[in-house]
């Protein structure tokens, strides 16, 4: 048994962590309220308490639009709030586990990104995401987890539910299901992105960069689709383009990513269609 620490531990991400790493590991799970991982005194105090051996970070500013207005917030939490974890890891020998984004890439890709492709961010968010991986190669045992789409259980019943949530929701209720129909993904389920993060760690795999996606991908066309076929209901679209959406951040148009890497490790990422299965079983 390991003492972990998960930061933003209150998130549709966090929580799942939380319950993965927790049924055989003694874990510190740390929401906003008990860490802000923007004040560096309070990480080196909860780091000396809890002395971990894993330090996961869930914790983002996630506000898109939002940070073109205010760049300085995205970069406290994104950025600087991940060096300050970095080196807490460094100096504590622990791992250190940081999520990142398919927004680090412009989207003019035609096929799945792999590590290897260049980055090229167009907007702040995304901006501040890269900054945030550059940050966490601080730590000499550092993975760096790119999820996109994030989907699964709600930690509670107001909490966010993302965009595959709504979709279930407004397609159960027989409602219009407004989706992109430009914009091409590869939904994460997070306790597939969960069972993930423990793999990765249980086999040591080597430290860098992992795309950790379900396999496949599809646009939020075809997710709404998919969603109804399963469900047997009915499906009314309105479609958004994102020339017609007019967001204040530029969203990349093609930003699904291969899990190949990971695979190739001997963490395979279930196809994204399974995960849906599996996440309307639940009770979504």
């Amino acid at each position: 048994m390991k003492r972990l620490l998960v930061t933003g531990a209150a998130g549709l991400l966090g929580a799942a962590i939380v319950e993965e790493l927790g049924r055989d590991h003694e874990v510190t799970a740390a929401d906003h309220a008990a860490l802000d991982i923007t004040d560096v005194a309070a990480i080196r105090r909860m780091v000396t308490e809890v002395r971990p051996a894993v330090i996961v970070n869930c914790a983002a500013y996630n506000d898109v639009d939002g940070a073109e207005d205010d760049a300085p917030a995205a970069l406290r939490v994104n950025a600087f709030g991940v060096r300050a974890l970095a080196a807490a890891a460094r100096d504590c020998q622990a791992a250190f586990v940081h999520y990142s984004t398919d927004f680090v890439f412009d989207g003019e890709s035609a096929r799945p990104y792999t590590e290897e492709d260049p980055v090229n961010p167009r907007n702040t968010y995304a901006a501040s995401k890269l900054v945030g991986e550059w940050f966490a190669a601080d730590a000499p045992r550092h993975y760096v987890l790119r999820v996109e789409s994030l989907f699964g259980p709600p930690p509670t019943p107001v909490a966010r539910r993302g965009s595959v949530g709504t979709i279930v929701d407004r397609i159960r209720n027989g409602e219009v299901v407004p989706v992109f129909v430009d914009r091409t993904v590869s939904p994460a389920y997070t306790p597939d992105v969960a069972a993930a993060t423990r793999a990765v760690l249980d086999r040591e795999v080597p430290p860098g960069v992992y795309h950790c996606v379900n396999d496949g991908a599809a646009t939020w066309r075809d997710v709404a689709e998919e969603v109804a076929r399963q469900l047997g209901a009915g499906l009314t679209i309105k479609a958004l383009t994102l020339e017609t959406f007019k967001a204040r951040a530029p969203r990349p148009r093609y930003c699904a990513m291969s899990p190949a890497r990971l695979a190739s490790l001997g963490v395979v990422m279930p196809p994204w269609r399974d995960a849906i299965a599996r996440y309307l079983r639940a009770g979504a």
